[in-house]
């Protein structure tokens, strides 16, 4: 499990939470940008899809969850919704020819 700094402050936990709100969104973006650039790998709208490996990345997360200590529900709720925006992003990005 990460280090989490020891706060003195409620102040100081808020700053700490900005902080890593800030870097779950930085890995978010990274995260979509790469998502986008797998549409040209693909050959339709099924691939694309993916079932097998939305399948695969849920499982994985809430083992991680567990492992963690957090609430694997919320990490599926996550995730379910960041992968059904991200799967319509890499649909466009299909049908517009993988031009990301």
């Amino acid at each position: 499990m990460p280090d989490i700094k020891k706060c003195n402050s409620l102040q100081e936990v808020r700053e700490e939470i900005d902080i890593i709100d800030e870097q779950l969104v930085n890995l978010i973006s990274k995260r979509s940008r790469l998502i986008r650039q797998a549409a040209a790998f693909k050959d339709s709208v099924d691939d694309v899809k993916a079932q097998d490996r939305i399948d695969d990345i849920m499982q994985r997360v809430r083992k991680k969850a567990i492992e963690l200590n957090i609430n694997p529900n919320m990490i599926s709720e996550l995730f379910k919704i960041m992968i059904d925006e991200m799967v319509e992003t890499e649909i466009s990005e299909f049908r517009n020819g993988g031009n990301f």
